[in-house]
């Protein structure tokens, strides 16, 4: 008689969808297919999953492949991050993949069996200038900008808890500094355009809220984020429904209200006035200042550097984000078609700053999919000298590219500020992933360094690298973006500098 009644009850409800589908206006597959046309919604809905672990082969998926996202699962977990039976890459025909040319012989070398993988900057960031506050970065990896709000305060937590142990840096996004952020690990403080946790009532810069923040935190460096990769020369949105009185409060703004961030800086107009505006705050905290951006039209940077030539004021860093497209959640044209990708928008800006013999006084940082060995390996090549890491921080702790970063849905609580899927972030367990990922990845650039022949990647030059196209051509890497000779290294003084503190 239960089954009976439960069979009715399905019967009906059935009937019923089946005649709301019927009378509906607004999906036509279901006003002519009831009932059966649902399926095709629920698998759109999981064709992501489906495709994650089904369809796709281990190379094929984006923005992470299954090889990739393998990889960082098992560093973060300190397992087996081996792989057998040869690359599963079509390097035969495929355009653009980048090899490596070993050396037969090398010199000294640092010992690999170190379990933290001390890597340390090969430039003292605000040296040059004379910073009151210089200092060498203990880490070529650091943590990149991921504010509180598009993070959960258990994301944003696990991750500086693993900068803590790994002995790198976290960016603070431009969402500013929330009590998230103070759990040991070192801090770059963001400034966007909002500037958040340093604004007065009207959205303009204060520089008073800035020193008060910067003075009771463990910042060690100032970025002014001019663009950013995901959306380049677009301002944020952070809806009404997601501003909690908490990051109200953290951010300066009204609670409960839409939060849009400005596509333009107000505090300074053209390269000029940003120039004095980096001195300032570089005289005022005794801090190192830089900028980040990702690359679209070049004026910006000739005028930059032009202006940076004569000595008299100039940034400390030089952060360069790829078009590729990154945390942040942005519209399709943005993310697909808006701003140069990573390697082409790099080697331009050194470029210009080569031209005029600065690159030695600038410490330059990459973002976009660097944080996987053969990506940083070519970053490095051209001329980085850090590389931040973002997605694949989140990967660390537990991500699983479900892409439902804009929905307030992530599954495992990353990106998101719904508090039951928070929950499933244990901070501390998945702080010492994040910390286990970042150690392995310094240890695989040595590992390769080493390879090549010297102690430090940075050390690594546009000629230690081929840029194949297919079985039938390779060029140096040097070659295909377009670098003059001695371009992508660093100076007899600093090369001689760092290799004396690997090795010694």
């Amino acid at each position: 008689m239960r089954a009976r009644s439960i069979g009715a009850a399905a019967a009906t409800g059935l009937g019923l969808l089946a005649a709301r589908d019927l009378v509906q206006k607004k999906h036509a597959l279901l006003r002519n297919y009831p009932l059966v046309g649902h399926a095709r919604y629920v698998l759109e809905t999981i064709g992501p999953e489906l495709r994650q672990y089904i369809v796709t082969s281990n190379d094929e998926e984006r923005p992470f492949s299954r090889d990739q996202r393998s990889w960082i699962y098992a560093s973060a977990k300190g397992e087996n991050n081996y792989f057998g039976f040869g690359t599963d890459n079509d390097i035969e025909h495929v355009q653009g993949h980048a090899y490596v040319k070993q050396r037969t012989f090398a010199g000294a070398l640092p010992d690999l069996s170190d379990p933290k993988a001390a890597l340390p900057s090969a430039k003292v960031l605000g040296g040059p200038r004379g910073r009151a506050k210089a200092f060498r970065p203990a880490s070529v990896i650091n943590i990149s900008a991921m504010s509180f709000g598009s993070l959960s305060g258990a994301a944003v937590t696990a991750l500086n808890k693993g900068a803590a142990l790994a002995g790198t840096m976290q960016n603070t996004g431009e969402g500013g500094l929330s009590p998230y952020h103070l759990n040991g690990g070192d801090l770059v403080l963001q400034i966007g355009t909002s500037y958040f946790g340093c604004r007065n009532e009207d959205g303009t810069f204060n520089l008073d809220k800035l020193k008060s923040m910067v003075a009771g935190a463990p910042v060690k460096a100032i970025e002014i984020k001019l663009s950013q990769g995901a959306k380049p020369g677009l301002g944020g949105m952070l809806p009404g429904a997601k501003v909690t009185d908490e990051i109200a409060g953290i951010r300066d703004i009204p609670a409960g209200k839409d939060c849009a961030s400005p596509s333009r800086h107000t505090a300074f107009h053209d390269v000029d006035s940003m120039l004095d505006f980096v001195e300032l705050l570089a005289t005022e905290t005794g801090l190192p200042v830089g900028i980040k951006s990702a690359i679209g039209e070049m004026d910006f940077w000739e005028e930059l550097a032009t202006l940076m030539e004569q000595g008299e004021r100039g940034v400390d860093f030089v952060t360069v984000d790829g078009g590729e497209g990154g945390t942040g959640a942005a519209p399709l044209i943005f993310a697909d078609s808006v701003s140069l990708p990573f390697r082409i928008g790099f080697s331009r800006v050194y470029g210009v700053f080569a031209e005029r013999g600065l690159t030695d006084d600038i410490t330059f940082i990459g973002s976009g999919k660097l944080g996987l060995p053969e990506n940083a390996i070519v970053a490095f090549a051209l001329g980085v000298d850090m590389i931040n890491v973002g997605r694949e921080a989140m990967l660390s702790i537990g991500c699983i590219q479900a892409q439902k970063c804009h929905t307030d849905k992530c599954p495992t609580g990353i990106a998101t500020q719904n508090p039951r899927l928070a929950r499933g972030i244990h901070a501390p367990s998945k702080g010492n992933r994040a910390a286990m990922y970042l150690r392995t990845l310094r240890r695989e650039l040595l590992k390769v360094s080493g390879a090549v022949g010297v102690p430090h990647p940075s050390l690594i030059t546009p000629t230690d690298i081929d840029i194949l196209n297919g079985h039938y051509d390779a060029r140096s890497l040097g070659s295909v973006y377009g670098y003059k000779d001695g371009w992508g290294s660093l100076g007899p003084k600093l090369a001689h500098e760092i290799a004396e503190l690997l090795t010694t």
